[in-house]
């Protein structure tokens, strides 16, 4: 066995250096704040019960595409798809010319426990989708569907195909028994009928800890302890302050809505198996026949590419595109090699379809 010659003295004194940037990061974190709700301007156009739909203001010539409706997940906020002027997939998008809206679903409170996924895909989605078509008068719009809304997406897409003109998902699950997706493992073991019954909405707080569970140690100490290196830099500390914000700033879960997720995706994975249904319609991915594009990230811990790949299999479309982020489930919209890629990417597929 190999012995270390550790000098006790030089120890001490990077221990105590090691303290001091972390001290300092946080009081200068202490007299910080960031906007919490996106960077680019923007307009609320339609609002049925706590789901409201913006729509962005245009930054340049319109590209002649129809307009783009996209449907974030239900259990984070979605101005992580617009955090700040430097790293924003909206602000990438409109910069290409496309018409972009964004469905908001809120916060649910006690009073929304009884909402289910019918309420979320064909009323919500499909009531914002609605008023797209009915405000520029065409029968469809393109919709892009990211992590957990871009299965709600697919829904959407399959019970109405007549509504979606191309489908877009990014980082979105599919099939939820691959065997390196951690987080449907825990989800399987599950008894939801328990925790809904003694909770009624289950809280953002309880889903934010099981996601750190998934990788405590990077999501815990390795995080934090990376504040002694940026200490004193404004930039990088307001960016960490975003995330921090964003992360924790987790609505709560409709209780029924997340039993139906629970049961029919996770621990049944109906949709990939079959036998799923919404709002006692069948959802069968075959009914799409739209062309799809495919996006997701190789090193997502969230969503693996095995889970969002089936997909490919599942829909009928002959017009069928995959395309692989070198990235994690956050890089894929914040990291700065995603700021022009994934824009440039989305808005060149629209383009030729």
């Amino acid at each position: 066995m190999t012995r270390l010659a550790l000098d006790p003295a030089r120890v001490a004194a990077e221990a105590t250096e090691f303290a001091g940037r972390l001290a300092l990061a946080a009081q200068q974190l202490a007299t910080m704040e960031v906007r919490p709700e996106g960077c680019s301007g923007r307009s609320e156009v339609y609002r049925d019960g706590k789901t409201v739909l913006w729509r962005y203001a245009r930054t340049a010539p319109d590209a002649g595409l129809a307009p783009l409706v996209i449907c974030y997940a239900l259990v984070n906020r979605p101005y992580m798809l617009d955090l700040q002027p430097d790293r924003s997939l909206i602000r990438g998008l409109l910069a290409r010319g496309l018409d972009v809206y964004l469905v908001d679903w809120g916060y649910p409170d006690r009073g929304d426990g009884a909402l289910s996924l019918d309420d979320y895909v064909n009323r919500y989605l499909g009531g914002c989708i609605d008023h797209v078509r009915g405000t520029h008068g065409i029968p469809s719009v393109n919709l892009l569907g990211v992590c957990q809304g871009g299965t709600l997406s697919i829904c959407h897409a399959a019970l109405h195909p007549g509504r979606v003109r191309n489908l877009v998902t990014m980082v979105t699950p599919v099939d939820f028994h691959t065997d390196d997706n951690l987080l449907a493992k825990w989800a399987r073991k599950l008894d939801v009928d328990r925790l809904v019954d003694a909770l009624g909405n289950v809280p953002g707080e309880l889903l934010n800890a099981a996601f750190v569970a998934l990788m405590p140690l990077r999501l815990t100490a390795g995080k934090y302890a990376g504040l002694a290196d940026i200490a004193g830099d404004r930039g990088a500390l307001e960016n960490f302050l975003r995330m921090e914000r964003w992360i924790a700033d987790s609505p709560d879960q409709a209780g029924t809505a997340f039993r139906q997720f629970v049961r029919g995706f996770f621990q049944e994975n109906r949709l990939a198996r079959g036998g799923l249904e919404i709002g006692g319609k069948p959802v069968d991915p075959r009914r799409i026949t739209c062309p799809v594009l495919n996006v997701f990230a190789s090193q997502d811990h969230l969503v693996p590419p095995s889970a969002s790949r089936p997909l490919g299999s599942l829909v009928a479309t002959g017009d069928y595109t995959t395309f692989e982020f070198d990235g994690g489930h956050i890089g894929i919209y914040v990291s700065r090699s995603a700021q022009e890629l994934l824009p440039r990417t989305i808005a060149q597929w629209l383009e030729v379809r």
